[in-house]
């Protein structure tokens, strides 16, 4: 059965549960706080009694020396024929009024014999003083506590000094009772300003304790060790990047992962977002209060899919409250993804065209066989040689102006898909792109597919639209490819509507679109960006302006080998559509 103990405030907690760490702190702190005001208090203590007793001893030499030097004692000293009786009797009320005045036990007037000759004792006077007296006799002074006839005293003997000659001595004495209450008002003192302490410490304790508490979450030091042993070994090993900013947008959190896909420096926590040259759009997500679920979002060299939602502070024993503590994005990197579904999406569309293809082909394939059984040979021969030479004229007019297979097949099947929406795709002829063109200017063919896919698809969409639009008509887009030391060189041009100057900026930007659908992973507004962050990339250079056949014309130059990232939209040139 478990065991559960009460602690502060009615919480339970488990008997085989340690100690938080407040707790434990707070303990340590008292059993410290105890054991210093202890010994602070003991030592006080034996000071108090040591400085009451050296205040006694030099209180009653003071006196002793006041008494000693006084006229009266002076003349009855050296008056010889004077018996004890008779300096008694005019000395003892002297003395007695110095006694009272001064708070002393007594004072002894005796001769250098030790004969007293006064005290408070009258029984006393005539009998020998009980104490030290050599030092005095020898013109010193005597400091001690004794136990004479009024009990133990500290006392003070001194000479009194006619002539040069000691004449007779003074002894005056506190007993220690008065002396342990003097010491006692002092030990008062320091037991009060000991308590004081102890509280101040005590509540101070609590207040740090509660502080503590608060930021530990209640939690065990056990508990603690683990929670950030794991915390660490989950930032490490998890797969998606992960930024945690405060309320005021400054960075607290962000795992390795985080800091590859942004390319953040290692001096980013504690700084805003906003002067980490973050996109745009990862700021404005950061910086809203909307939680938001696998935006797509563009960086200079990548692909991103973030999701961000409110942060929750969680509560704990003794802990604030749970409240809202800033803002979380996780980050996936879809670039290689989103190349590859770019890739399945063109394959995927070049296998309807072949399958439509060869629809139609199976179809005059028919009208042939049919021809020939008719007896029409010479118009089945006809129309087979035209049907061929057709087909052939695309694959010579592409193969002959681009050697480059890769790039060949995409306008292949870039042509073949135009052309079931009724768009012609014409390479036209001052292209000139041979087989390993590309590797010798060192420009990346995915890099070039993307420019070149995403530009004819944009083309295709225009024409097609215009031609819509208009209720019939031709519907036509040009491509141009060459390559020199200098890099390659992509050009693509429509019969469509055009670009106006205040859009062809905006164009490359994530989720602008003139056909919306925009936000979605594979939505609009994806195509031109991707072009955009490949030029960008490699520091390339766009050239948007009015085309000969009536609609837009994009020229991209990609520079041979890999260029400074972030170099191709700020020479962007957008020319007059």
């Amino acid at each position: 059965m478990a065991v559960t103990t009460t602690g502060r405030g009615g919480r339970r907690r488990p008997a085989g549960r340690p100690r938080s760490v407040a707790a434990s702190l707070m303990w340590w702190q008292v059993a410290l706080v105890v054991a210093l005001v202890v010994v602070a208090a003991v030592l006080a203590t034996v000071d108090v009694r040591a400085d009451a007793r050296d205040g006694a001893g030099e209180r009653a030499e003071a006196v002793a020396v006041s008494v000693a030097d006084s006229p009266e004692v002076r003349e009855v000293a050296v008056d010889a024929d004077l018996d004890v009786a008779a300096r008694s009797a005019r000395l003892q009320p002297f003395v007695e009024r110095v006694r009272r005045d001064t708070g002393t036990s007594f004072v002894v007037v005796m001769a250098t014999d030790g004969t007293r000759w006064t005290h408070p004792d009258r029984g006393q006077i005539g009998r020998t003083y009980i104490g030290s007296r050599d030092a005095a006799l020898a013109g010193g002074r005597v400091v001690e506590t004794y136990t004479g006839t009024l009990g133990p005293s500290v006392r003070a003997v001194v000479p009194v000094v006619e002539g040069g000659d000691v004449v007779a001595l003074v002894a005056t004495g506190i007993s220690v009772t008065s002396v342990g209450e003097d010491a006692a008002d002092g030990l008062r003192l320091v037991l009060l300003a000991g308590a004081g302490v102890l509280a101040l410490a005590l509540g101070g304790s609590y207040l740090v304790a509660r502080r503590a508490r608060r930021l530990t979450l209640g939690l065990a030091g056990p508990e603690l060790a683990r929670m950030v042993t794991y915390y660490d070994a989950v930032l490490r090993s998890v797969r998606e990047g992960l930024l945690l900013v405060d309320a005021d947008g400054r960075v607290q959190l962000l795992n390795e992962e985080a800091r590859a896909l942004l390319d953040l420096p290692d001096d980013v926590v504690g700084r805003p977002v906003d002067d980490l040259g973050l996109p745009p759009g990862l700021v404005r997500l950061l910086r809203g209060d909307d939680d938001v679920a696998d935006e797509v979002v563009l960086t200079a060299s990548r692909v991103l899919v973030a999701s961000v939602r409110d942060a929750r502070a969680p509560s704990g024993a003794g802990a604030a409250p749970a409240h809202d503590a800033g803002r979380v994005m996780t980050l996936r990197d879809r670039t290689d993804l989103l190349a590859l579904s770019d890739e399945l999406e063109t394959t995927r569309s070049l296998a309807e065209a072949l399958r439509s293809q060869a629809h139609e082909q199976a179809n005059r394939l028919h009208t042939v066989v049919q021809l020939v059984e008719m007896g029409r040979s010479r118009e089945a021969v006809e129309l087979a040689v035209d049907e061929l030479a057709a087909a052939q004229a695309l694959t010579d007019q592409v193969v002959g102006a681009v050697a480059e297979p890769v790039v060949a097949a995409l306008l292949l099947g870039a042509s073949a898909r135009a052309a079931e929406r009724g768009v012609d795709v014409v390479v036209a002829g001052q292209s000139r792109l041979d087989e390993g063109a590309l590797d010798r200017t060192g420009t990346p063919v995915r890099d070039v597919l993307t420019v070149l896919g995403n530009l004819t698809d944009n083309a295709v969409d225009a024409a097609a639209a215009a031609r819509d639009a208009a209720g019939g008509g031709d519907a036509l887009v040009e491509v141009v490819l060459r390559a020199d030391d200098d890099g390659v060189v992509v050009e693509v041009s429509d019969s469509g509507a055009g670009l106006a100057p205040e859009d062809a900026e905006r164009a490359f930007r994530r989720g602008w679109s003139t056909k919306g659908d925009g936000g979605r992973l594979h939505g609009r507004g994806l195509g031109l960006a991707l072009v955009g962050q490949a030029v960008d990339r490699l520091g390339g250079r766009i050239d948007v302006s009015r085309s000969d056949l009536g609609g837009a014309c994009f020229a991209v130059r990609l520079p041979a080998g890999p260029g400074p990232s972030g170099a191709g939209r700020a020479d962007a040139v957008v020319g007059a559509p």
